[in-house]
């Protein structure tokens, strides 16, 4: 049967592409195997599209032209290879050929267009391409004479399937065939059948990277089952190598990477040619298909998991943006801003914008400082590269902006997206209307004028704060295009796309799974293993003394953490696992990163690594850096130490240090767990609480592929593994939110605020007059002495608030009204005015309040012993993620302030809940300790009409006073588990909200 063998495949292929593709059919006994090109159709294509050159170069020639031009064709391929000369063309004797003509990005030149249907493709079948052998590849896809790409076939009806294709590039497919060699010919090689294909741009043998160039199916590997009752794989022919599609491809998006390598001292180049994978194709198209019908003005958010080129899709988008063209043929952005959230520029992402061949003048880099951003937006360059963070002064360095529109593209979202960098960015390239100003007297001469001058000014300035507080919103000549693997709740909020029932979305997803199961990154949660710390403290003086209970808390958890004996139990097992085990992986040159949840703890685990490795002899086996921030005071450094000067050289030459074979573990607290990609990193030590995006991107740290490198390891002493099934899983597949964030929180915040009576209403005002008035030049020292007097009464109030926690709590309640405001004012349907000016004092009243002195932090060290100290091994194996699961974040802990969610159990069965979710032992008579504390909450009078006067989000902070209060009376009763709440926060949260729902409940029923 015909059905069962490949030719049926060719031909449907075949066919495919000459009645709807735009391809002719080749005839295969023209292609020359010592040209490794159809000599024929370059000769027919020269002649018929470029006659007058062809004149030319025949009259200098003559008889021997054809022959002397194909000759010249064929050194500049083996010289410059085949894209740069489809791209460039080539010259002969001064007469410059070109080899195809690209879809201009316009109507305009009507010339143009007609160049581009001169061009030919055709679709050639069995092309014999040795002169040693009768191997034949089945299909081979030709532009204007020059082969472009490769198919080999397989149909499942045969029992053989794209993995038996691959085998056959490795094994019979030799690069040094002309039709095969890296980049001098065919720039691409499918293997396909009739479910999946795979690309690779490189054959090497069996070292051949293959891609998978699949549309994904459920958010996992493969390809869904077609609409059109056609193969699965029919997208390739019937998309992707369709002509607009393929010469766009051809034109925009394959590119040489070149890249520096030293060796022995010696500099090579690395070259690798790039084509983008599906994901990456598709992302590119649908944006920009969007975005011509939409214009500027709207957000997308692409959600593509860690391993996706990321790099490559924001430079891809970033050169199809430059070139959107409108029905009108007018340019949709004027400039594409490129925001990457590091202050040291992604070198990266630059590199991959600057392979791209264009003119001139196209990418401007903004490496000096905040001028040179000011230039290149009121230039109108095209593509400008640069940091969040120089945002905020460019609106001082800019004069006068002509109204223009811009499409910014933000690299991690997430780190982006708010606060006053993101406005000002925002103020910086909104369109803003042009008013007649009013003001009779500039604020430099603020509070010298009469009455009359500055009530006259106050239109303006009311003016002014509306637009402040609009800037913070969506821009009608700004579309913002950001990139993330692990969107935020703030995120998908501000950039999602909204779908039927409202919740927002990613615009494009490329999921972790997917990438798991494709082969681009590594599962880190396959070899997960937990750590449990169990001890004892006992006090070691003989009197009791009355503890501040919440700097008890924290500093029986810092004392334990940092306990010599803990750091030195902690060190053998990091060390001595690594030597039996991690060391002789990826060929012996695997690495490890410890993960520490502070600077003093990473300073004390490197000195304590360094001293266990000098005692063990283990100096030539393995070397230790450390990283954390600044200078760090600890008792052998009293005027501080910094990474630097402990690891011996500059901060900047860690990661290249890192590189080397004698550094195998890293030691970090807060640097490197984001954003660092070292290939050879297989393990992490983890000794610090993770949860959420944290949780994702540390890990994440170690799920890069490189060849040896099978499988990934994790050592938690830290965490359970509930809390990292609960992080990874929203970001597994589609993420999604569970609910919107309440604008209201911003009023009940604020009011609760208001009760502090630090601030006061006049003062806000009168602020707000010198703070947004357009004349006000706010590093001018006239002006500047008004902000510190109408805060200094502020600061005073403060400091009279009666006790140290309710200073505390008016802090980290202005900190969180300030947060969310800055968050919700991106996405809010209305602008209210009182909220910018209170957002702007509030702002600055934030960095005027006293900070608590160092020095007189609370210490335990004198009055607990560790009674005994156990580090016992929990669980190991993989975490396994949910399958077909939408993961949805909620925006409680995002805003601030948490909404009421239905009980997860009862409290009466709170001692089997804290059991099952923390591996306790307690009984069923430790719930009394429970039942007395919840009997006397219940019974507080005042506690009662707090409760029935307050949301349970205010209610809260009320609450947990009196509880803690509650548990410190009764904690005789029942040491374990005082000390459990105290030394454990997630477990002692859990508690209180278990508690706290119930009791609020009760008081309300």
């Amino acid at each position: 049967m015909s059905i069962t063998t490949e030719n049926t495949f060719e031909t449907a292929i075949e066919q495919a592409l000459v009645q709807n593709g735009g391809y002719n059919i080749g005839d295969p006994n023209t292609y020359s195997k010592e040209l490794g090109f159809f000599k024929d159709e370059i000769l027919a294509f020269l002649q018929r599209s470029q006659p007058k050159r062809w004149e030319k170069i025949s009259a200098i020639h003559g008889k021997d032209t054809e022959n002397r031009v194909l000759q010249r064709l064929y050194k500049e391929l083996d010289l410059r290879g085949a894209l740069d000369v489809l791209r460039k063309g080539f010259v002969d004797y001064g007469v410059r050929f070109q080899m195809a003509y690209f879809k201009p990005a316009s109507g305009l030149n009507p010339d143009a267009v007609q160049m581009y249907n001169s061009n030919s493709l055709k679709v050639y079948r069995q092309i014999y391409y040795s002169k040693k052998n009768k191997n034949s590849v089945d299909i081979v896809l030709g532009l204007n004479g020059l082969p472009v790409a490769t198919l080999e076939l397989k149909n499942q009806f045969t029992g053989q399937n794209v993995n038996h294709a691959k085998k056959q590039y490795k094994d019979t497919r030799d690069s040094k065939e002309l039709l095969f060699s890296f980049k001098k010919r065919a720039l691409v090689h499918f293997s396909v059948d009739s479910d999946e294909v795979y690309m690779a741009t490189k054959l090497e043998g069996s070292k051949t990277f293959w891609l998978p160039f699949n549309q994904g199916n459920g958010n996992g590997k493969g390809n869904p089952i077609s609409k059109n009752k056609d193969y699965r794989t029919s997208y390739l022919w019937n998309y992707i190598l369709q002509k607009d599609s393929w010469f766009q491809i051809l034109q925009q998006f394959i590119h040489l990477q070149t890249e520096e390598v030293i060796s022995n001292g010696k500099v090579y180049k690395k070259e690798k040619m790039i084509f983008p994978r599906y994901h990456q194709l598709d992302a590119v198209r649908e944006i920009t298909d969007d975005t011509l019908e939409n214009g500027a003005g709207k957000n997308y958010l692409v959600q593509h998991s860690a391993g996706s080129g990321k790099s490559n899709s924001i430079a891809w988008l970033a050169y199809r943006l430059t070139s959107l063209h409108n029905a009108s043929n007018e340019r949709i952005f004027d400039s594409v801003i490129v925001v990457t959230d590091r202050r040291v520029l992604d070198q990266q992402l630059q590199n991959t914008i600057y392979q791209f061949e264009h003119k001139q003048g196209v990418v401007q880099k903004i490496d000096k400082d905040s001028k040179q951003l000011a230039d290149a937006i009121s230039n109108g360059t095209n593509i400008i590269i640069t940091t969040l963070q120089k945002f905020p002064y460019v609106i001082d360095k800019v004069g006068e902006i002509p109204n223009r529109k811009y499409a910014v593209i933000i690299d991690e979202a997430h780190s982006s997206q708010g606060g006053e960098a993101s406005k000002k960015m925002k103020e910086v390239l909104g369109v803003v209307e042009d008013e007649e100003s009013t003001a009779q007297e500039p604020y430099p001469n603020y509070g010298e004028g009469d009455d009359d001058e500055t009530i006259l000014g106050q239109d303006i300035v009311n003016s002014c704060i509306e637009k402040s507080a609009q800037a913070r919103g969506q821009q009608t000549n700004v579309s913002f295009f950001a990139f993330t693997a692990t969107p935020k709740y703030k995120t998908l909020q501000v950039f999602g796309a909204k779908d039927e029932e409202g919740k927002p979305k990613p615009f494009h997803l490329y999921s972790m799974r997917q990438a798991i199961e494709e082969g681009f990154i590594l599962d880190v949660l396959k070899n997960y293993t937990t750590y449990e710390l169990y001890f004892k403290l006992t006090k070691a003086i003989e009197e009791d003394p009355q503890l501040n209970k919440k700097k008890t808390a924290k500093a029986i958890g810092k004392y334990v953490s940092l306990h010599p004996h803990n750091l030195a139990q902690k060190t053998e097992i990091i060390i001595e696992h690594f030597r039996s085990i991690v060391s002789k992986k990826i060929g012996g040159k695997a690495k490890a990163m410890v993960v520490c949840g502070s600077r003093l703890h990473a300073k004390r685990y490197f000195e304590e690594f360094k001293k266990y490795i000098k005692e063990k002899k283990y100096q030539n086996e393995l070397k230790v850096i450390v990283a954390f921030s600044g200078k760090l005071k600890d008792d052998n450094y009293p005027d501080g130490v910094s990474e630097s000067e402990l690891n011996g050289f500059k901060e900047k030459e860690l990661p290249q240090m890192f590189e080397k074979e004698e550094y195998k573990i890293l030691i970090v607290a807060d640097k490197y767990q984001t954003g660092f990609d070292q290939p050879l990193l297989h393990t992490m030590y983890v000794d610090k609480k993770l949860s959420g995006v944290k949780a994702v991107q540390t890990l994440s740290r170690l799920n890069r592929m490189c060849a040896g490198k099978e499988d990934t390891f994790v050592l938690d002493f830290a965490n359970d593994r509930e809390t990292i099934f609960q992080s990874f899983q929203p970001y597994y597949e589609i993420t999604t939110v569970t609910d919107e964030t309440d604008i209201n929180h911003l009023y009940d915040l604020k009011a609760r605020l208001d009760d502090f009576q630090v601030y006061w209403q006049e003062e806000i005002d009168e602020f707000a007059n010198v703070y947004f008035h357009p004349n006000t030049n706010l590093n001018n020292a006239k002006n500047q002495k008004y902000l510190y007097s109408f805060t200094d009464p502020s600061v005073e109030r403060f400091k009279e608030l009666e006790t140290e926690e309710k200073q505390d709590e008016f802090k980290k309640s202005i900190r969180s009204w300030t947060n969310l405001y800055s968050f919700l004012a991106q996405i809010m349907p209305f602008v209210d005015a009182e909220f910018e000016k209170f957002y702007a004092f509030a702002k600055l009243l934030q960095t005027r309040l006293p900070k608590r002195d160092l020095s007189e932090t609370f210490q335990l060290s004198d009055e607990v012993a560790l009674e005994y100290y156990r580090l016992e091994k929990i669980k190991e194996g993989s975490i396994d993620l949910l399958k077909g699961e939408e993961g949805e974040l909620s925006g409680t802990t995002e805003a601030g302030l948490k909404r009421t969610k239905e009980e997860e159990a009862l409290l009466s069965e709170i001692v089997s809940v804290l059991n099952d979710r923390f591996g306790t032992e307690f009984e069923e008579a430790d719930k009394l300790f429970f039942d007395q504390i919840e009997a006397e909450l219940m019974e507080d009078e005042k506690l009662q009409k707090q409760a029935k006067a307050n949301k349970m989000d205010t209610f809260k902070y009320a609450f947990e006073d009196m509880f803690m209060n509650k548990l410190i009376g009764r904690m005789d009763q029942n040491q374990d588990i005082f000390e459990k709440i105290l030394e454990d926060k997630m477990f002692g949260d859990l508690v209180k909200e278990l508690m706290m729902k119930k009791i609020y409940r009760k008081m309300n029923e």
